[in-house]
């Protein structure tokens, strides 16, 4: 079954309460009081550039993984996926509170399963991260049969991780399927043989951003 592409109505749908509420408060307040109002508008445009989520488009080389989210890369390492028991090259994206949200899958693929993870909520720039927060991982097969696991990490103050794939969903690259709010991570576990197109410290934007190149076979 097709996961239903995400209309993008410039405003991520999650958004859409808090901006209305911060809105509603913010001409209240002008209502009773123009000059006390100044701070409450202030909140009401960080609420309105946090949910931003604007369309994308990026490579359409068969090989190519995207960022599935706009930040920072924080880690470019070869290790264990934890989720998959395999040997795997890991790229992490950082988001801060300025960055958009929404994330979007790396490559197309089948989703294998989706499983949630209670956790804790470090600094989500920090390695234990990873495995210690709060976070949500997706296992996703290519047409080509190579597996890539893209795990959304709750951070700091990220109290809600929105993932609406689920296992046997079919996923384009770029198509949005979660969002977490407030500042978090997106960790991303390749197959051995690929090769990263990205370096530590690297500002990368969802979809638009080549993380890096899956190999042409599997090994």
């Amino acid at each position: 079954m097709n996961t239903p592409h995400y209309p993008h109505p410039i405003i991520a749908r999650e958004g859409w309460p808090f901006l209305a509420g911060a809105i509603a408060i913010a001409l209240l307040v002008s209502y009773i009081s123009p000059g006390w109002s100044i701070p409450f508008w202030v909140i009401a445009v960080f609420v309105l550039q946090f949910f931003r989520d604007p369309a994308r488009s990026g490579s359409t080389k068969p090989n190519a993984v995207l960022s599935p989210a706009d930040g920072r890369i924080v880690v470019v390492e070869h290790t264990q996926d934890p989720y998959g028991n395999r040997d795997a090259l890991k790229i992490s994206v950082f988001m801060n509170v300025f960055n958009v949200h929404s994330n979007r899958s790396p490559v197309d693929g089948e989703v294998l399963s989706v499983k949630y993870f209670p956790g804790k909520f470090f600094n989500a720039a920090l390695d234990k991260a990873s495995l210690e927060n709060e976070r949500n991982a997706m296992v996703l097969r290519t047409p080509a049969g190579h597996i890539v696991t893209a795990v959304q990490v709750a951070g700091l103050v990220a109290k809600r991780i929105l993932c609406y794939a689920k296992a046997g969903d079919v996923l384009s690259r770029g198509q949005r399927y979660g969002f977490i709010r407030f500042g978090s991570r997106v960790d991303v576990y390749l197959p051995p043989g690929s090769q990263p197109r990205v370096a530590i410290g690297d500002k990368v934007s969802a979809t638009t951003t080549v993380l890096a190149e899956l190999p042409e076979t599997i090994s």
